[in-house]
């Protein structure tokens, strides 16, 4: 059965993005790895410069009870901690590491009897791993998952909609290691004690949907709506359940992760593998070979671009991660974090000038949980954030769909964006 959400909007899938196999991208000769790649508190630095690392080594230690720890992706020393651009944060304290292009492993993978492990011991390999979520969120997984300790969890849901047209990684994960994916839910599943579990999938993606059914797991299809892989809608088309904002899905007996989320889990908790690699969806007009690439974490954004071919034509906008909720970058040196499934390089952007609103109610209609952006952006413009946040700003997802849609080419996201952080700051 097919399902579907009300609003949103049809985005036309790359294809054949989704047909190129991952390529290793090789060890760069620097990585600049931060210190907060995740949701919460960055981590306490447990290097200095000078320092001699291996692959895996613990270069950071959670900073707080919401932080996530941090691993050298290379062998070799540290030359200097310092700020550094970062794709969310504009800039943020980052260890650069010289790689020795040893493989040079701070600990050998061990094949554990994971099926032996508790439930504590289990959480434990996730949270020394530095697992997070790589849907985009970035939250620490290991705290995530105990979280559902004294609750009870329903319904477990694998999202594999990855409905950004520019992105492929979730993808060619799920062809490249079905059963690794889904023992990795498998893990999760066992931890949260949940009564079900199963996989959902766009339309698009018929080919990891029979792979993954070989394995032995429920798969559920969606047409490709975006932005269907958002959480709460994820929950209220499958189970055709509303979690209020002001309740988490845990709460109310449903847990969503991430494909890459369980591939991680699965290499952390069967060989005690770090969160050192990811893989991203490298694609746009303005680089010369597309690719989907395992990169090392800190990877920086110009030695992408000499492995990808270079430039093509004349850079005029790198974003990191999908085309309607990407960060767009301001620097070159900028690397990979945890949460970087994706990097599009544009050569061209349309010169068009944003005009007065003319009311006409399309963004309304894609709204897909129901807001009134054009009355948000109207009381926005008068200041009157009181009047904004009562018509529902502090609940808007920040997915696009209403500026994609506007005849006008309102920005509405930037400005319900600019909106937020001016109430934030008081």
């Amino acid at each position: 059965m097919i399902h579907t959400i009300k609003s949103g909007v049809f985005l036309k899938k790359e294809k054949s993005l989704l047909d190129l196999p991952i390529e290793v991208m090789p060890v760069p000769q620097k990585v600049y790895i931060h210190f907060c790649q995740h949701k919460g508190t960055p981590a306490i630095p447990l290097v200095k410069p000078g320092d001699s690392v291996k692959i895996g080594t613990k270069i950071g230690e959670s900073g707080s009870k919401i932080s996530s720890s941090i691993h050298s992706s290379v062998a070799g020393k540290v030359v200097d901690i310092r700020l550094h651009p970062h794709p969310i944060l504009g800039a943020g304290l980052c260890c650069i590491i010289e790689s020795d292009y040893s493989d040079n492993w701070d600990q050998k993978f061990i094949d554990a009897d994971y099926q032996s492990l508790n439930i504590n011991e289990l959480l434990e390999r996730i949270k020394n791993a530095g697992i997070v979520g790589l849907g985009g969120g970035g939250f620490p997984t290991d705290i995530k998952l105990s979280a559902t300790k004294d609750k009870k969890i329903e319904r477990l849901i694998i999202n594999g909609c990855e409905s950004e047209p520019n992105l492929s990684a979730d993808f060619r994960i799920m062809m490249e290691y079905p059963g690794s994916v889904a023992e990795g839910a498998r893990i999760i599943q066992r931890i949260i004690n949940a009564s079900e579990m199963l996989f959902v999938l766009p339309k698009i993606y018929k080919q990891a949907f029979e792979l993954l059914k070989k394995e032995g797991v429920e798969v559920k299809v969606l047409p490709g709506r975006f932005p269907q892989g958002s959480e709460r809608l994820l929950i209220k088309e499958v189970a055709n359940k509303i979690i209020p904002m002001d309740r988490l899905p845990f709460e109310m007996g449903f847990m969503v992760q991430n494909v890459g989320t369980c591939y991680g889990v699965f290499q952390a908790v069967k060989y005690s593998k770090p969160l050192i690699e990811r893989v991203i969806t490298v694609s746009g007009n303005g680089i010369k070979k597309p690719k989907n690439l395992l990169v090392k974490i800190g990877t920086p954004l110009s030695d992408i671009i000499q492995y990808c071919g270079g430039l093509n034509g004349n850079l005029k906008k790198v974003i990191f991660g999908g085309l309607m909720t990407g960060n767009a970058q301001f620097s070159l040196d900028t690397p990979v974090i945890k949460t970087t499934n994706g990097i599009v390089f544009q050569n061209s952007l349309k010169e068009e000038e944003e005009t007065e609103c003319v009311r006409c109610g399309k963004c309304i209609d894609v709204c897909p949980i129901g807001l009134l952006p054009r009355i948000i952006y109207h009381y926005i413009k008068q200041n009157d954030f009181v009047n904004a946040v009562d018509y529902g700003l502090k609940e808007c997802i920040e997915c696009g769909c209403c500026g994609y849609i506007c005849p006008s080419l309102i920005p509405l996201v930037h400005y319900f964006k600019f909106a937020k952080m001016r109430i934030a700051n008081g």
